[in-house]
């Protein structure tokens, strides 16, 4: 067998987010996401071995082991090696290997990053073992299970599709579970006002998101009422989008920043509201954060004759204007 190498997408969320929580979105009667697939890649390699001998590289981590068999691997107990030994426990691979991780999302960037890892050694271990997915579905489901044991804390599931399928990923969540669609970004102008930029300051997502949790099962009424008015605007979203009217994006991407806010304070930050207000006052339309918040990277909705004077206030101002653009299908 040769070297398998898997690239697999992050993503930004246009609306939605936090709702793909099981049961979140029970809470409200049903729930739809809206996110995008950019070019900003994790990557597993997976060299096959012909002995038992393992070898588990991590670029981001600057981290190099090996080990005589699956045996030794699953014994190892540096916390760093969770995530790949958690892998190694669900495949329990027959067949020693070299495997390489590396991912170009900046640490809590709120691109999904570590969600895109997960596919991508997903879709490298069900080649390398001869054990393919049925269907996406069944990949997302057993992934999300995996991250959830890995961080601890409840995880939601929108952050794998787009990793897993590229696109825009539309997702309905309902009693029957989630439904996906999936539609292209070429012909559209998606890519002319998208401008992303990292705050420099990273996220928590599990935590921000179990405080959701923990509210929403207590009934608070403040909570309850910012989830159903981010299921709104996801809706009106993916309305909008499939209607081509890109040009109302911008106020909803405003209202889903408030109602995100209301959610939980925490999603915001003082880095977060010092980005808007540069990006604004600059010509930016609105601003939307990425993930969870609290840090990490923020979609600045960017009219293109604006583009290089926001890029370079907020460069300006200390941030990163990232090299970054959706992608269409895989």
């Amino acid at each position: 067998m040769q070297k398998i190498v898997v690239k697999s997408p992050t993503r930004v969320d246009l609306a939605g987010g936090t709702l793909d929580l099981w049961p979140l979105y029970l809470f409200i009667n049903g729930a739809s996401t809206v996110n995008v697939a950019i070019d900003i890649y994790t990557v597993a390699e997976l060299t096959p071995h012909d002995d038992s001998t393992i070898v588990l590289e991590s670029a981001d981590l600057k981290l190099r082991k090996a080990y005589s068999n699956l045996q030794e691997a699953l014994a190892d107990t540096d916390p760093k090696m969770i995530l790949l030994q958690t892998q190694l426990r669900y495949w329990m691979p027959k067949q020693g290997f070299t495997l390489k991780t590396s991912s170009q999302s900046p640490v809590g960037g709120g691109l999904g990053g570590s969600s895109s890892l997960t596919i991508s050694l997903m879709k490298a271990f069900a080649q390398f073992c001869g054990k393919p997915f049925k269907d996406v579905h069944t990949m997302v489901h057993v992934a999300h299970n995996i991250e959830a044991e890995i961080l601890n804390t409840p995880t939601g599931t929108q952050d794998y599709y787009p990793a897993a399928s590229g696109g825009i990923n539309v997702l309905h969540y309902s009693y029957d579970g989630i439904e996906q669609k999936v539609l292209p970004v070429s012909q559209t102008p998606l890519a002319e006002k998208f401008m992303l930029v990292y705050t420099g300051k990273a996220h928590h997502s599990g935590l921000n998101n179990f405080e959701v949790m923990k509210d929403s099962v207590i009934k608070d009424p403040r909570t309850l009422q910012a989830l159903r008015d981010l299921k709104g605007i996801a809706i009106e979203t993916e309305h909008a989008i499939r209607a081509g009217n890109w040009k109302d994006l911008g106020g909803l991407f405003k209202r889903e920043f408030e109602a995100r806010v209301r959610l939980a304070p925490e999603f915001s930050s003082p880095e977060i509201y010092k980005l808007a207000e540069v990006s604004l006052q600059n010509g930016a339309e609105a601003v939307k954060i990425c993930g969870a918040g609290g840090g990490g990277c923020v979609l600045v909705w960017c009219p293109p004759d604006k583009r290089e004077g926001v890029a370079n206030a907020c460069q300006k101002a200390g941030f990163q204007v990232m090299d970054a653009k959706p992608v269409d299908p895989l």
